[in-house]
């Protein structure tokens, strides 16, 4: 794990000693680095490039981090935005990213978010990924009243099953995302549509955490013959986002290269589709994970040891109202100590929430750790303050950033009782 690395037996984060850190702000609290989310933002769009795929536009999608600060450094860096609510189309544009690089993706979007987001300039964003017969009929009204013309993208069922989590796979006909071929080419004949509105792409994303590239390739494939089918001039073909990351060692050997995922990407285009036309739509991602979540850690202090039979809980202050991945998906994630120590005691990994579930890992073997010791949560940059709560009255987390100049600043205050509905 070369973002974390023992130096003098303290952990260090993007050569940083969190030691330091820990003893200036109160725990729990996020950590990310200016560093690494610069490297694997600028590793993602060049890799796009460099493989020849049509002025690739990257939109990081904001469900996976949107702290203001993050976005402002990925705005700078030429990042565009995939945005599923009103909210975070204005925290983009807050962050300073054009609404000519924002897609709205997602299957509720309301008509106050639509209009919204008709209005933020003359032509609006830069597409409507549409998930419904229904939103696209809305939108089209919305557009009328506006006297303007929305830009429209079918977000494309491609009706594959990717090899991931069952509550992160959005590619298949049971799910709620995305239209079926048969309703994109049935809605293409119906005037009622298309009065205000224009189809400028045709996306998918059939999921996230995706170490297995058949799916994939099979969803592109699908994508390219709708786009075919459509007969209209596109702007763009968006292939989603979803890449995953090594959040478990067994998982390193099964993560695709970024290269080997941007090859399969052009080739599969070239071969199913501009060879097939003179059309030349550029290439659209929507990457959230593979970009922030090696760029942020969490940290937690242990409260006390419980012991209970062969049971050894250690309990610390941070819990899954803080960090849910654990609890909602049984997700792994590396446990460090700050201060190094041989893994020789099988703990359970327990935070302070009334629930079973508040288990950040169990069975891990972990040095002897006692009050006021402090334990590093890996990986822990993408879905994790973005899917907190305030479950049993806590205030949502400190976040900090360590800058280029290694100078630790903080860009998002803990929230105490008074913020608290």
């Amino acid at each position: 794990m070369k973002e974390l690395t023992y130096k003098n037996k303290k952990l260090h984060f993007n050569e940083f000693d969190l030691t330091e850190i820990a003893k200036k702000f109160k725990t729990p609290f996020f950590v990310y680095s200016e560093n690494i989310l610069t490297q694997n933002y600028l590793h993602f769009f060049n890799s796009a490039a460099q493989t020849g795929l049509i002025n690739p536009l990257v939109c990081f999608a904001l469900k996976s981090n949107s702290n203001k600060e993050l976005l402002k450094i990925l705005a700078s860096l030429g990042s565009g935005a995939d945005i599923v609510s009103g909210g975070e189309l204005k925290r983009a544009l807050e962050a300073g990213i054009p609404p000519e690089k924002i897609v709205f993706s997602g299957v509720g979007k309301t008509e106050e978010e639509i209009i919204f987001a008709l209005k933020v300039k003359r032509n609006g964003i830069y597409s409507f990924n549409v998930e419904s017969l229904e939103e696209l009929e809305l939108i089209n009204s919305c557009a009328v009243k506006l006297k303007k013309t929305a830009r429209i993208c079918f977000r494309l069922n491609p009706v594959v099953q990717p090899k991931t989590h069952k509550y992160i796979s959005t590619g298949n006909k049971t799910h709620k995302f995305g239209l079926l071929e048969a309703d994109i080419m049935s809605a293409l004949h119906h005037r009622k549509y298309w009065t205000n509105s224009k189809l400028v792409g045709i996306s998918i994303h059939i999921g996230s955490q995706l170490l297995d590239l058949k799916a994939t390739k099979s969803a592109i494939i699908k994508l390219c013959d709708v786009a075919l089918k459509t007969k209209e001039p596109l702007e763009f073909l968006d292939v989603g986002g979803g890449l995953g990351v090594d959040y478990h060692p067994d998982e390193t050997k099964k993560l695709p290269h970024l290269s080997d995922y941007m090859n399969l990407v052009s080739t599969t285009l070239n071969q199913h589709f501009y060879s097939k036309t003179e059309l030349r739509p550029r290439v659209v991602f929507e990457p959230g994970r593979r970009i922030v979540a090696k760029a942020g850690i969490f940290v937690m202090k242990v409260l006390r040891n419980k012991i209970s039979e062969n049971n050894h809980f250690v309990i610390v202050d941070g819990g899954m109202n803080d960090f849910m991945r654990p609890s909602l998906y049984g997700a792994y994630h590396e446990l460090l100590t700050i201060k190094e120590g041989k893994g020789i005691n099988p703990c359970h990994i327990v935070g302070p929430i009334c629930e079973s579930s508040d288990c950040f890992g169990s069975h891990r073997l972990m040095p002897q750790l006692k009050s006021g010791d402090f334990i590093v949560l890996c990986d822990a940059g993408a879905y994790g303050y973005s899917m907190g709560s305030n479950y049993n009255l806590r205030g949502r987390p400190l976040e900090t950033l360590i800058k280029k100049n290694k100078r630790v600043v903080v860009i998002n205050k803990a929230q105490d009782y008074s913020k608290l509905l």
